[in-house]
């Protein structure tokens, strides 16, 4: 069915949700935890937690567990999970390049199929960092590996002879472009993103072809 209609147009436009943002400037190697809640709109009006875990080593790397939903009646039948790391590759006076890998979980539910997904989103950011502010571009890739279908009664009793199960390989994908910004205080940081959206044939776009987050990010120190 032409290829599960692109995987379910890829899982619904992947849901939800993207990442944290980070003033690197503004870092220190004794921030061990931050804690982030944004929301924005991306295809739907989302919510999001986010969670990082610096390591001890030479250059900045992060651990990050992130979870976003949309806002809706029933807040459990659609979301993301995301869980991977970012890494600081260069800096260059104010400037610096980061670069994000995650795995990603996805779930889909409405009165025809609930739809499981994993998948892979992989960015690179670079910008200008200041103790106070900073702004940065970013691009990356959002793709479907891997789905699972399972259809509901109704729908089965239409099309009695769809199959349930897992389909492969992904057909569904999305890059990501656009500027994220903030303003830094002491130990939190208020941020902005912003961008658009496209399928990775490069010639079609979502229903909503941008997105835009509102986050607040606090940092714990584990300063002795």
């Amino acid at each position: 069915m032409f290829k599960k209609i692109l995987v379910a147009a890829f899982v619904v436009v992947s849901i939800n949700g993207y990442g944290q943002t980070i003033n690197w400037a503004r870092l220190q190697k004794t921030d061990k935890h931050i804690l982030n809640i944004n929301a924005g709109i991306d295809y739907s009006l989302t919510a999001g937690l986010g969670y990082g875990y610096q390591l001890k080593t030479k250059i900045p790397i992060i651990l990050n567990a992130e979870y976003s939903m949309p806002f809706g009646d029933n807040l459990l039948d659609d979301h993301k999970t995301k869980i991977g790391a970012t890494v600081r590759l260069i800096k260059a006076g104010k400037f610096a390049i980061t670069a994000k890998v995650q795995g990603v979980f996805r779930r889909y539910e409405s009165d025809y199929v609930r739809l499981v997904n994993f998948g892979s989103d992989m960015s690179v950011t670079g910008g200008y960092y200041k103790k106070k502010w900073f702004i940065a571009g970013e691009i990356g890739f959002d793709k479907a590996i891997v789905t699972h279908f399972k259809h509901k009664k109704f729908y089965k009793d239409v099309f009695p002879n769809v199959k349930d199960g897992w389909y492969e390989p992904s057909t569904g994908g999305n890059f990501y472009y656009g500027l994220q910004s903030g303003v830094s205080f002491k130990q939190s940081d208020i941020t902005l993103r912003v961008g658009r959206v496209i399928t990775q044939d490069f010639k079609t776009t979502p229903g909503l072809p941008f997105y835009a987050q509102l986050g607040y990010a606090v940092k714990l120190s584990n300063k002795k």
